[in-house]
């Protein structure tokens, strides 16, 4: 994977970076909106920055961001395929460094649940997947009904904070979904964490593998969905 990053042109450039960019690039879904919403913003979007201050956690306030990649791609082990989160935030604090992996939604589903995705099915999805609970500290819990995609772009954001020396690990899905779709999705999911997911909030999910890690979902403003 390419260690080169190129500075963006504007929200247009980021459809290059798609896995299927003919399909995802439209007006009213995830990609446009979230490109959108980011560039304008030249930083966090209001919506997250308000989340992010209004955390209980100081580590998560004033933050200020670093850097911001589009479709950035996090390699895992048990094949090629690696997960491409929909924005990657390197931020900072004073004193510390904050990995966070955006996820974009609007209808859009959060893919496979883990009981049809099969981790037994293959060896190099058993691997894969056993690294990402040991990683997460997820060993033991019942993941059958929660969908693939959340665990491994949260196991990217503490890759990535990892990677990076960074003691603190946040996922927040970016939701245009005025009607919240997929929020129950989401909450069960917080819930293996033993946290109640909120909308528009940033819960503590614990500490995992030395990182402590934060999850939570913010809605964005209506009006990029007609960008």
């Amino acid at each position: 994977m390419s260690k080169i990053y190129v500075p963006s042109a504007g929200p247009d450039s980021w459809q290059q970076f798609l896995a299927r960019p003919e399909k995802q690039w439209r007006t009213g879904y995830s990609a446009r909106s979230l490109a959108y919403s980011w560039e304008e913003a030249d930083g966090f979007p209001e919506e997250i920055n308000i989340a992010l201050n209004e955390s209980s956690f100081s580590g998560l306030n004033n933050l200020k961001p670093l850097m911001v990649i589009p479709e950035h791609k996090v390699p895992l082990p048990g094949g090629p395929q690696a997960s491409q989160n929909d924005v990657f935030v390197l931020a900072s604090t004073p004193t510390d460094l904050v990995s966070i992996c955006i996820e974009g939604k609007v209808e859009e589903s959060f893919g496979e649940l883990i009981s049809k995705w099969n981790p037994d099915s293959t060896p190099g999805k058993k691997k894969r997947f056993n690294y990402l609970i040991n990683l997460l500290e997820l060993t033991g819990k019942d993941l059958s009904h929660i969908h693939y995609q959340l665990l491994h772009r949260t196991a990217s954001a503490v890759i990535e904070a990892k990677r990076f020396h960074a003691p603190i690990a946040a996922m927040i899905v970016h939701s245009f979904s005025q009607d919240h779709k997929w929020f129950v999705e989401f909450s069960e999911f917080a819930s293996v964490f033993g946290i109640q997911a909120d909308i528009n909030r940033i819960r503590f999910a614990g500490a995992r593998s030395g990182v402590d890690l934060y999850i939570g979902w913010v809605v964005g403003d209506s009006k990029y969905l007609k960008r």
